[in-house]
């Protein structure tokens, strides 16, 4: 495939950062979609944790026992979307190949919330 060449100026408008899955259920009527709860270390105007949710087409190569209490990167600043009448506040950053995808992940433990640069 022929790429398209952006500026490093384009490349910093993407808000990458480190979650972790707290929760993940697969979404009734698809059999692709899997529901994260996902930590980025935000919290709310009370101070209390506030987790984004995430919908991803991970459900036929991970089971929810496969992202649970893990960590792996997202791009944070999309604007939600709307997917089977729920809202996806971020998207993850998997390897994709035609076989299907493959998760990536930190070789340590680092705070969610971490920048990916």
């Amino acid at each position: 495939k022929n790429m398209t060449e952006i500026t490093i100026d384009d490349f910093s408008k993407i808000e990458m950062r480190v979650g972790k899955v707290l929760t993940a259920l697969p979404v009734e009527g698809s059999a692709k979609l899997l529901k994260l709860s996902v930590d980025f270390n935000e919290k709310d105007e009370a101070g209390a944790p506030k987790p984004r949710q995430v919908l991803s087409g991970i459900a036929k190569d991970v089971t929810p026992e496969d992202v649970i209490g893990k960590l792996f990167p997202f791009v944070i600043n999309l604007p939600p979307r709307l997917m089977m009448g729920m809202e996806s506040q971020a998207m993850i950053m998997v390897a994709s190949e035609e076989s299907g995808i493959t998760l990536i992940s930190p070789l340590k433990d680092v705070l969610p919330g971490s920048k990916l640069s």
